[in-house]
């Protein structure tokens, strides 16, 4: 059956009769049928329009209603569009909100960010399932802030925000540790033949090539310069710092847009530091001062350089906090236990703080200079106490020593060779740099 045909409104009929006996001209006659066609058309067009403009937000992530460009605007349409992006190009977290308050939320569902094999370029070191560990539930818990809450993580965004721009991390193995994450969770939204991983000295450097982007970890795990320097070859039984040297690796990160800093596990093998006396010829001549007051010195070196030699117009500065050690199963409540070996949860439900033993004149410090460094504004990054419930993150028995995998014995041994200082991947330093993404995306 044929279907029915569309009725000719009344008075068009009447026009095209007109016309054909001569009584109209052709420009009225088409002009007529126009406006008629709006007025029994006016719904399906409508409907189009609202279609297509949904198509262009479901397909363009930064989208917004290009109908309607700005008053007086002298960009031309793309500029408009670029602007627009720009404009977008941030999440809604409150600087308000402290970040480091809350629980950790099971979550299989959005958790893990990546997959450990798909991630090829991770290390054996933090490799846990590869390198044997059976549960996965370690990568499956969600850090809920007790005040706002974590954005989903958008790789291609945040890779849009750092095109053209170089993000480094600078200072110890955990700040190498969240590189790697980091990495982990932008690599997917790249193609395969454009990225890639060289070395430079100190520096170990992914190029997001597409997006005309570098993301770098530099070793220097003082800060300052130390006898411990070697990204290779820095295993060194006495550990020994120049705190007012700094040049010789801050020459490194001049010019970068991203600076993230840590710098705590290496300060804590003895009670006080050694310090490299200025006139020494050789690392042979040293003084022992307490700690946290060679930790001063270092901070306030740090600080003086980031000072001078940061554009705050250009550099965002980010200073992370302790990453805390499982090595005293007494601290919540596993008096079997040893350090952090077979640990498969989180510490749940616990109110009271943990005692792990982890400098806490060390973190006010750290805190301290931070907060009060207004030429160049630095954000500390409070990762210690959410850090501390995970018990069960850590790669333990599931990494690597001098190089190598565990051996099975060595695995039988977790209390000699159990790490509870490094954190397996995917895992806890996905969260961390969700703390890094939701402060730097969290400003236009």
């Amino acid at each position: 059956m044929n279907p029915p045909r569309r009725k000719i409104p009344f008075g068009l009929a009447d026009l095209l009769a007109a016309k054909q006996a001569g009584k109209l001209p052709i420009v009225a006659v088409v002009l007529c049928a126009f406006l008629f066609a709006v007025i029994i058309y006016s719904e399906d067009i409508k409907s189009l329009a609202e279609l297509s403009f949904v198509r262009l937000k479901s397909n363009d992530l930064f989208s917004r209603d290009l109908s309607n460009p700005s008053p007086n605007s002298e960009l031309s349409n793309e500029e408009e569009i670029e602007k627009r992006k720009k404009d977008v190009m941030f999440v809604d977290v409150p600087a308000s909100c402290d970040l480091s308050q809350g629980a950790w939320v099971f979550d299989n569902v959005s958790n893990p960010l990546y997959r450990e094999r798909e991630c090829k370029l991770l290390t054996s070191q933090v490799t846990c399932q590869k390198n044997g560990r059976a549960d996965d539930m370690y990568q499956k818990w969600r850090w809920q802030p007790k005040d706002c809450s974590l954005p989903k993580f958008d790789a291609r965004l945040f890779l849009e925000r750092l095109r053209g721009k170089r993000f480094m991390f600078v200072g110890d193995s955990l700040n190498r540790n969240q590189w790697e994450s980091m990495v982990c969770m932008l690599q997917s939204e790249l193609s395969r033949r454009k990225k890639r991983i060289t070395k430079e000295g100190n520096r170990v450097i992914f190029h997001a090539e597409e997006y005309r982007a570098t993301l770098e970890f530099y070793w220097a795990p003082f800060l300052v310069e130390s006898n411990s320097d070697d990204p290779e070859i820095h295993t060194i039984l006495h550990r020994i710092i120049k705190p007012e040297s700094i040049t010789g690796h801050a020459v490194h990160w001049k010019g970068v847009d991203f600076l993230v800093f840590n710098t705590y596990i290496w300060w804590m093998n003895t009670a006080k530091m050694r310090v490299r006396r200025p006139t020494a010829k050789d690392w042979s001549e040293y003084d022992e001062i307490i700690r946290i007051e060679a930790y001063e010195r270092v901070l306030r070196t740090w600080s003086n350089w980031i000072g001078e030699n940061v554009d705050p117009m250009k550099t965002s500065v980010f200073f992370m906090s302790i990453s805390p050690l499982h090595i005293n199963p007494e601290a919540w409540g596993n008096h079997e236990g040893i350090k952090c070996a077979k640990e498969t949860l989180p510490v749940l439900n616990y109110k009271d703080p943990l005692e792990l033993w982890t400098d806490k004149k060390m973190f006010n410090l750290a805190a301290n200079v931070t907060r009060s460094m207004s030429a160049v504004p630095v954000t500390f990054i409070d990762i210690t106490k959410m850090s501390e419930y995970r018990k069960d993150a850590h790669t333990s028995v599931y990494t690597i020593r001098q190089g190598k995998l565990l051996t099975p014995e060595q695995k039988a041994d977790p209390a000699k060779y159990a790490d509870c200082i490094h954190w397996c991947l995917p895992g806890l330093p996905d969260t961390w740099n969700l703390f890094l993404y939701s402060r730097i995306l969290s400003k236009p």
